[in-house]
Formats: C-alpha cells, structure tokens, sequence
C-alpha cells in the first residue's frame, strides 16, 4: 500500500473496537442479532443471524470518527473475507444525516479487496434510494457495514482493514 492511502481502520489483535456498535432491526421490533469482536487473527468478526419476524431483516456494523478529509481519494478500499452474502457498505458525511451513502458489494469466501468508488454511493434511506446526487462531500464521519437481503439467514464477515484510496 503507498503513502497516499488514509487507514479508516486497520485490525490488530490490539485494536480498541469499543467505538464500532451494532444496530440491529430491533430498534423497530424486528428479532436480527449481529455480534462483533476480534478474532483469534486479530481481524474484525462481524456475524450474527437474521430474522424477518416482525418485520424485521437487517443487522448492521458501524464506527464513528472525527471527521477524515476524502476530497484526495476517489475509493474506499475493504479488505474483507466474506461467506458469499450480499452487504452494503456506507458512508455518512454528516453522522446527525438520517440517510447514508451506499453501495452493495458481494463476498466470497475468500479474502478480497473490495474497491467502492465514492462518487458511485448513492443516498438511501430505510432501504429507499432518495432523489439526491451521489456522494461528493469533503468528509466523511460515519462507516457501516449492513447485511438485510430479505431472507432468514446467517452471517459472517471477517475484516482486516478499511481505507480511502
């Protein structure tokens, strides 16, 4: 990796995780549970099951941070080893926004490098793609990772780094 890149997070067997936090449809009565910790590897494990039962379906990952200038880069790099689900990853310029930027990305089960161009991460909200330009802000203050493909199902995603690009 060259000097130009901006670590957003980078996992060690030493991180602090205590800023990421899970927020699961049981805020609005849904029965998902997602779960994150470190690994015997030192990468980021977030996993856990979703459920539709009242009306439910999504479990997500997220970290807040002092603001990050990003008008120097053009992606957001994931280096993630997934289980072959379906995930989006978002951005939030503003952490008060109610909406996010995203974007959808699919794992393997193998270790990848995920590429997300930021100008690609369209504005949605509830699942609802708004009718706003795509991100082009200066900064960035909020990252999460969400699982909700309309299905009962397990999950997992290791995580080694995140950075801008």
């Amino acid at each position: 990796m060259n000097t130009l890149n901006h670590i957003i997070f980078d996992f060690t067997k030493d991180s602090d995780i205590s800023a990421w936090r899970i927020v699961d449809d049981v805020v609005m009565g849904g029965r998902s549970q997602g779960s994150f910790r470190l690994n015997e590897n030192g990468n980021g494990l977030f996993s856990g099951n979703i459920s539709l039962e009242n009306n439910g379906g999504f479990s997500s990952l997220r970290y807040r941070f002092k603001e990050i200038q990003v008008l120097n880069y053009i992606k957001v790099v994931l280096k993630v080893k997934g289980d072959g689900n379906e995930y989006q990853f978002r951005i939030k310029d503003n952490y008060q926004n109610l909406y996010s930027y995203t974007k959808t990305f699919t794992t393997s089960k193998e270790w990848q490098l995920i590429e997300i161009n930021l100008s690609e991460m369209y504005p949605s909200f509830r699942g609802r793609k708004l009718v706003m330009d795509n991100f082009s802000s200066k900064m960035i203050q909020e990252i999460a990772i969400l699982i909700g493909n309309k299905k009962e199902q397990s999950f997992m995603l290791e995580i080694a780094k995140i950075y801008l690009k």
